[in-house]
């Protein structure tokens, strides 16, 4: 599949949302995102939609995902350092994460999409990427502390462990239910005098969930 032209279209229709970080736009250019859908899919792989990729779980509308790790660079000059992903998915957004962070790990807690991640990240050969099986409610300490952190699932809050393996300086992207009873995306910022919460525009992602499977 010539994906490039496609994709170029692709890009355009998210800058016209609003996105405009040169990074974010160059990486979403540079993912192939139809190698990360099954082959019945390929044909939407560039429209701006959320798509099953088994086990209850969707790959997220491409709009979404420039629009969270805008968010996650915002302020920020350059690549950012280490970034947390929790939820791997099929492992379409950590490649473009790959592209904007000088080191992402990511965790995901169902085994098959784990494989399924690495099976197809292979072909980028993204040494920059690391791929972890387990409860991403409890973050990964042993790569802390993150210059970002970014959640494809959306609980009640935001688990303390995000909040404390988050730099000082760093930010938290993740969707999360406010007192209004929706699920909205929340930037958390973590500051040298505290932590700063920012809610924005309504959303809606799988359940957060803890355990492994």
């Amino acid at each position: 599949m010539d994906s490039l032209a496609v994709r170029a279209a692709l890009v355009r229709k998210i800058e016209a949302q609003g996105v405009s970080h040169p990074g974010v736009l160059a990486a979403m250019r540079a993912v192939e995102r139809h190698r990360f859908v099954d082959s019945a899919l390929v044909n939407q792989a560039y429209e701006d939609t959320s798509l099953p990729i088994g086990l209850g779980q969707t790959i997220s509308k491409p709009g979404v995902v420039a629009r969270m790790i805008e968010l996650l660079c915002q302020g920020h000059e350059g690549r950012l350092g280490r970034v947390l992903e929790i939820g791997t998915g099929c492992g379409y957004q950590a490649a473009v994460l790959s592209h904007v962070a000088r080191e992402v790990y990511s965790i995901e807690r169902l085994k098959g999409l784990h494989e399924k991640a690495r099976e197809n990240l292979r072909w980028f050969r993204l040494s920059n990427v690391h791929l972890l099986f387990g409860d991403g409610m409890l973050g990964y300490a042993r790569g802390a502390p993150y210059a970002g952190i970014i959640a494809a699932a959306g609980g009640e809050n935001i688990p303390d462990a995000w909040i404390d393996q988050l730099a000082v300086g760093g930010r938290l992207v993740a969707p999360a239910v406010t007192g209004a009873g929706r699920q909205n995306l929340v930037v958390v910022e973590k500051t040298p005098r505290g932590v700063v919460r920012t809610e924005l525009e309504a959303v809606l992602f799988v359940p957060l969930k803890s355990g492994v499977a």
